[in-house]
């Protein structure tokens, strides 16, 4: 963990591994003190490394080298050098086999990688470089082996022993011990494996495949929770299924196992056969999840299940291909949660994420391309570029394409690839095979980092009847990037005229008009398209379905906006008129409260507004989707330098302006949705889904107004709901109104009540942590003594530290800096427990170039005080680094 071991990983530095290893056999003897690990490795010279016999170097860190044999020769410590990180020796031939026995320490690892203690049950996680700190080995994703595993423990504390593949022998040991031993024939790489011994309990059941074959389903958890895991099951057959049917995908194991486990660092690992859940990606019942926590585990279980194509039976050479496999499979389930769900909140849902979130990745000190060149430590780019840019990447290979080659492409790349560690353009190439396009300037999205922006303007020639949209793309410089070559960018889009009605489109050059809506490819710095035979200057809808991750910029009035909302036959475009009119509004109040002005209100926000409300014909998710405002970190995103105390002066004045317009239509679809929440037993479905979000964001705006008549019902709400969801919300309404004395009790009352379930004390913390009013740094230290929370278990750092630095922006950018010495201070001390989540933590301070000078300066004090307070990880450090760079 120093930092001057910190070196740079270069991307054009891969060679092939001098060594394979075809079978590796483990067996764990586990103890409350310490647990012993015996590897077996049957290993040979790689035939695409060259000749010779070169020295093999394992990976292996925090092992204590208990015994080592080189086929049958044991070797003393003058046949092998080991250093804090490998083991070196030397092969005598081509074949031939390691054992090695290695002491470790479970129960005191608080990093949470290779094998660790969660509570009473020992578990691993072994992405992405994991797996040497249980054994010597060939710790990389293009070795890849077939694993034998045993696992020997005491019976009655751990009752479940489980590993990759299918079980085929167990039995008891003297002094009440047992084993059990399991072997998975599908190669994998090292960062696959997995192991769980607990006292859990088990849900079964079942799912048929399409060629007829049974596989046993399992989820493992904890007691207490046994009857949070029905929806994960349900969640699990229906991804089964779909995957059959849509990528004709069948899973290869005749067994598939999810265990829920409370300390984890990621929110699930894909491991072959074993899949180990952070259990906030696993437990969900009406009374203690939120309809979005329903929604997460649906597509977390839908994420790792997809893994089993893409990412384990075909998974990435290096790690530098990390959005092979992340990018795809979130593409995956973002698609499955679209067909299961409404596509278009779906897809609303996850742009409004992306551009807040990832947009400022890319503008910041950590941007890199989706195939990184270059990394000190690979936990750090677990990032939303690698995941969420990655799905958008291949969203707009599927659009260029179309669905029918795209399925081609996917059922030719598994076909091909089938058992290997490859890359991204591996991918690339069996889409251009099966679909005969080329996709040589589209790779430019892996290899270039940033948002690129894209300029619109438009010409119409009346004389003529031509229409000409021209788009200029740019993308601004990144660290190491400082000039970008154009990319390929799909833009869909129609065209309305002045009834809203959309004509077909023909482009000059065509015979013949080929539908309402078009994808254009924008591939050149500068590039303009003409549309023929168009009667009147037409009102362009671009972008549709946010069909690349760009920013967009066209003049749009906001007669013109309001004019989309209503009309566009695209809904995703239609929520994007109403967040740019939004956007607008705010922009002009943020400089109304900037100049000392009085503010004022568009009313225009408020006449569109009112018309959703109260056109009860439309989706109800929807309609709450484009009532909420642009958050203040979007608003934050899209200054050139954030002015903290005017958005939020903005975006509040502009909430109770709104609250205070629309009172009326707001109280009569929040009672009528209450009463039919009230007389409708919970179900998670999307309908439901849809009364509850609108009735809430309706109470959000109400509480507003200080009625005595809302602060009943939102009282009689958290009473009285049958369901966390509607509990929660008027909860986080109490808490965040003047009511000291009704938020105080229902803070008491939900604590008490649920201060036995973990997963939901996360939500009371951060509901705090997340409030706007005065004090909420001080909130924070307070909480921070609870007796439910500890600094230990990363679903606690991120519900109350997290949360306070990311979400209340308000009291986090504190003027006196406070707020930046408090978060600096959680990281140094996080570094030594579990540097992952530390670095994850930085990500507010790593944006201080976005605020005015003083706010700077503060920041990037932190950031020197956190480089200068000694022995740093690899993972702070370079977070760190590359920000004050």
């Amino acid at each position: 963990m120093r930092t001057e071991q910190s070196k740079t990983i270069y991307l054009k530095d891969y060679q092939v591994p001098d060594y394979l290893i075809d079978e590796t056999h483990l067996t764990f003897e586990l103890f409350e003190d310490h647990s012993l690990v015996h590897a077996q490795l049957v290993m040979r010279r790689n035939p695409e490394a060259g000749g010779g016999l070169p020295k093999l170097v394992l990976d292996g860190q925090q092992l204590e080298l208990l015994h080592l044999k080189l086929d049958d020769r044991e070797l003393g410590e003058d046949d092998y050098t080991l250093t804090d990180s490998h083991l070196t020796l030397q092969p005598t031939q081509e074949r031939f086999v390691v054992d090695s026995s290695v002491r470790i320490h479970p129960e005191s690892n608080t990093a949470l990688e290779g094998l660790y203690k969660s509570g009473t049950m020992f578990c691993t996680q072994c992405e992405a470089e994991g797996f040497r700190k249980i054994t010597f080995y060939l710790d990389r994703p293009d070795v890849m082996s077939t694993f034998t595993t045993t696992v020997s423990a005491e019976q009655h504390a751990y009752p479940v022993l489980l590993s990759n593949g299918n079980p085929i022998a167990s039995g008891s040991e003297e002094g009440g011990r047992h084993w059990a031993t399991w072997e998975d024939p599908f190669k994998k790489p090292a960062y696959l494996f997995a192991l769980v011994a607990g006292d859990l309990w088990c849900v079964e059941d079942s799912f048929t495949t399409m060629s007829s074959r049974e596989v046993a389903l399992r989820i493992y958890v904890e007691p207490e929770n046994i009857d949070k895991v029905q929806h994960a099951m349900d969640s699990l057959k229906r991804s089964m299924k779909w995957d059959e049917e849509v990528y004709g995908r069948e899973y290869d194991l005749d067994i598939f196992m999810i265990v829920a486990v409370n300390d984890f660092n990621m929110g699930a690992m894909e491991n072959k056969g074993l899949n180990i859940f952070n259990s906030s990606c696993v437990l969900a019942k009406a009374e203690t999840a939120t309809d979005a926590a329903h929604q997460r585990v649906e597509a977390v279980v839908a994420h790792e299940y997809f893994h089993n194509w893409s990412g384990n039976r075909v998974t990435c050479r290096d790690w530098f291909q990390l959005s092979l496999k992340e990018g795809f499979t979130v593409f995956r389930d973002s698609e499955f949660s679209a067909d299961t769900h409404s596509r278009t909140v779906k897809r609303i849902e996850d742009v409004a994420y992306l551009r807040t979130h990832q947009f400022a990745e890319d503008a910041g000190p950590m941007a890199h391309p989706v195939r990184p060149d270059a990394y000190m430590e690979i936990s750090n780019f677990y990032t939303l570029t690698i995941y969420e840019k990655g799905s958008e990447v291949l969203r707009m290979i599927h659009t260029l394409l179309g669905p029918e080659l795209f399925r081609k492409g996917s059922d030719l790349y598994f076909e091909r690839h089938d058992g290997q560690a490859v890359t991204c353009d591996d991918f690339v190439k069996a889409m251009e095979d099966a679909s005969g396009i080329d996709l040589t300037q589209f790779k430019r999205w892996y290899t270039q980092a940033g948002t690129p922006r894209l300029e619109v303007s438009e010409a119409y020639d009346e004389a003529a009847q031509t229409y000409s949209l021209t788009f200029r793309q740019s993308c601004p410089a990144t660290p190491g990037q400082s000039e970008k070559l154009p990319f390929v960018i799909p833009v869909a889009l129609g065209l309305l005229d002045a009834q809203g009605f959309e004509p077909p489109l023909r482009l000059q050059g065509e015979s013949a008009a080929q539908g309402t809506s078009r994808v254009l490819s924008v591939t050149e710095a500068e590039q303009t398209f003409t549309f023929e035979a168009v009667a009147e200057k037409p009102l362009p809808s671009l972008l549709r379905g946010f069909s690349a991750p760009v920013k967009l910029h066209f003049p749009y009035s906001r007669d013109q906006l309001m004019f989309l909302m209503q009309h566009d036959s695209d809904g995703f475009n239609r929520w994007e008129a109403g967040q740019q009119l939004s956007v607008q509004v705010l922009q002009e109040l943020i400089g109304q409260h900037q100049r000392g002005e009085a503010l004022v209100l568009d009313q225009r926000l408020v006449a569109a507004l009112r018309t959703l409300l109260e056109d009860e014909s439309l989706d109800q998710a929807m309609v709450a989707e484009m009532l909420s405002l642009p958050g203040e970190a979007y608003l934050t995103e899209i200054s050139e330098v954030a002015d903290v105390e005017a958005i939020h002066a903005a975006r509040e004045f502009a909430r109770k302006a709104l609250a205070d317009a629309l009172f009326a239509p707001l109280w009569a679809r929040y009672q009528a949705n209450r009463e039919v929440s009230k007389a409708t037993p919970y179900v998670a479905e999307a309908a439901h889904f849809a009364r509850r979000s609108l009735q809430n964001i309706g109470l959000s705006y109400l509480m507003l107004s200080e009625k005595p008549e809302v602060l009943a019902a939102c009282v009689d709400q958290f009473d009285n709901a049958d369901n966390m969801t509607e509990r929660l919300a008027a909860l986080a309404v109490l808490v965040n109104s003047p009511f000291q004395e009704e938020q105080g009790k229902a803070l008491a009352m939900f604590a008490d009540f649920f201060k036995d379930n973990p997963l939901v004390m996360d939500q009371w913390f951060s509901v705090q942590a997340g409030c706007p009013l005065p004090g909420g740094l001080e909130r924070v230290h307070a909480l921070m003594q609870h007796e439910a929370f500890t600094l230990k278990n990363p679903n606690k750092v991120r519900a109350l530290i997290g949360a306070f630095a990311n979400q209340n922006l308000i009291n986090f950018h504190r003027a006196d800096g406070a707020g930046y010495r408090f978060l600096a201070d959680q990281v140094i001390t996080l570094n030594a427990l579990n540097p992952q989540i530390a670095s994850r933590l930085l990500a507010p301070l790593t944006r201080w170039r976005k605020y005015g000078s003083a706010r700077q300066a503060l920041m990037k004090a932190e950031l020197e005080r956190i480089l200068a307070s000694g022995e740093l990880s690899s993972d702070v450090y370079e977070v760190v680094s590359k920000s004050l760079a």
